[in-house]
């Protein structure tokens, strides 16, 4: 081999060399996938990890922090999340702003991108966060704040499985007075708009029935909520019900001999001689499509509601020996026309319990207007002192 040939030979594997090493500088200067969430782009499933924030401890005794954390649960089993990618708080004390901002800063540090709060009144503490931490995206259920990056809101429609509890409700009375122990009073649109699809759904089968509401001023008081439940009974409610935490109300009625209609999750191994059925809440329908729309890329912030139709919401299986003739049916009926869309409850022009009126002809209201701004009882309700 001469040496012109020799040259030429080494010029040409010093190309070659150069031409591989360009491209695998190329392939390397490619830009990598964000390391941190971005609004409309993918997350890997993987890489996410929930900080999850309870109002209380998860016991027998907090229904609704056991109905939410069964949520969590039926999200993680649908999405295939491993347990490291859950980070749990719980006791975090509603009012105490220091405690929330504690707890949260607590899941970022411990590598949490995505947050989900149980409590609206989590609202002041994590719109603020949501700005200091852009790269996190936070939920709260129910509340009406959101912002126009990383912070929505999931609410059920209450009311959609209280209108059912009401038919059952008012066909299973015989004194025609029916008990409902209130954590709020009607300041609160999201146990008001409960209240009163329940005292609709009374009244659609029987004219004569009216809903006594006691307001015990606490999510989660079981003495308090046994008080209101016994002054019910005392004042001859044979049907007692709840918005709060615990089954005391029920658990009271069944020592009292009286029916009782559960909510948040299944309350019949509570007071199985008094149980008829239960509101029961699914949030494991909210926070599947939460988790899944960062995965996907299709985070909305925005306020998110979920009934019937998407599986969050239903009145549960009737107890034979305790239901009424004919409720099976007539809650059958009225579920169907919810998931149909044809009814939504508050449809038409209604009466409150002052002479007013609310509502138009033909038109019906909004889930803003029944879980954020209903201050008003139907005409049926009466609050007791």
């Amino acid at each position: 081999m001469n040496k012109n040939h020799r040259r030429n030979t080494h010029n040409q594997i010093y190309i070659l060399g150069f031409l591989v090493g360009a491209l695998i500088l190329s392939g390397c200067s490619k830009t990598p996938e964000p390391q941190d969430w971005e609004p409309g782009r993918p997350f890997p499933r993987e890489r996410v990890v929930i900080g999850v924030i309870h109002p209380n401890e998860i016991h027998s005794d907090s229904l609704f922090d056991q109905a939410q954390f069964q949520g969590t649960l039926v999200m993680q089993e649908r999405l295939g999340l491993e347990d490291h990618q859950i980070i749990r708080k719980t006791n975090v004390f509603t009012q105490d702003q220091a405690a929330t901002e504690g707890a949260l800063r607590d899941c970022i540090a411990e590598g949490a991108n995505l947050i989900i709060a149980m409590s609206f009144e989590y609202m002041d503490v994590i719109e603020r966060l949501a700005r200091e931490f852009p790269s996190v995206v936070f939920a709260h259920a129910t509340g009406n704040r959101f912002n126009e990056r990383n912070f929505a809101n999931y609410s059920i429609r209450l009311y959609q499985g209280r209108y059912l509890a009401g038919i059952l409700a008012g066909l299973r009375t015989e004194t025609n007075l029916i008990g409902y122990v209130a954590a709020r009073g009607r300041d609160n649109s999201e146990v008001t708009g409960g209240i009163n699809a329940f005292a609709m759904g009374a009244a659609s089968v029987n004219p004569d029935a009216r809903v006594l509401v006691s307001v015990t001023h606490s999510w989660y008081d079981p003495m308090g909520e046994t008080t209101a439940a016994n002054a019910l009974i005392a004042a001859g409610c044979d049907v007692i019900t709840s918005h709060a935490n615990t089954p005391s109300a029920q658990i009271a009625a069944s020592r009292a001999g009286v029916w009782a209609i559960g909510y948040n999750a299944d309350m019949k191994d509570a007071a199985p001689d008094a149980v008829i059925a239960s509101v029961v809440l699914y949030w494991g329908a909210l926070y599947t499509q939460f988790v899944q729309s960062v995965i996907e890329g299709t985070f909305v912030p925005q306020t998110h509601y979920f009934g019937l139709h998407e599986g969050a919401i239903d009145l549960t299986e009737l107890n034979p020996l305790l239901a009424p003739p004919g409720a099976e049916e007539a809650i059958g009926e009225a579920r169907q026309r919810i998931r149909q869309g044809g009814f939504n409850v508050f449809d038409g022009v209604m009466e409150t319990n002052e002479g007013g009126t609310v509502g138009n002809p033909g038109g019906t209201l909004s889930d803003r207007e029944i879980l954020r701004e209903m201050n008003w009882y139907y005409r049926n309700v009466e609050q007791l002192p």
